[in-house]
């Protein structure tokens, strides 16, 4: 039988939450405003199903570079390109110590 190929295949432990984490996460994180140019963590939120990025992202530090609606548009470096992809705020959070 074919395996499972879908947008979220083999994510069951990358994007699993642990047990004190469950639910939907807070409120700060989806009103907290991104500045042009402000460095942020891609920390996908398995809660949250819509403005997610691929899993390939996970994990990735990227540069915002414009406020799109309700997500914003973030530069990743990888692999010696950059790519630019869509994300809401609840998939992202400020590097600390900015």
């Amino acid at each position: 039988m074919r395996h499972s190929v879908g947008y979220r295949n083999r994510t069951r432990t990358l994007l699993k939450k642990g047990p004190r984490e469950r639910g939907l996460s807070p409120i700060n994180r989806i009103l907290r405003e991104y500045a042009e140019g402000e460095k942020v963590v891609i920390k996908i939120d398995p809660s949250t199903v819509k403005g997610m990025p691929h899993r390939r992202f996970h994990g990735r530090t990227g540069t915002v570079v414009e406020k799109r609606g309700r997500a914003y548009v973030i530069r990743v470096h990888m692999g010696g390109f950059e790519k630019t992809i869509i994300v809401r705020p609840e998939h992202i959070k400020p590097i600390e110590g900015q």
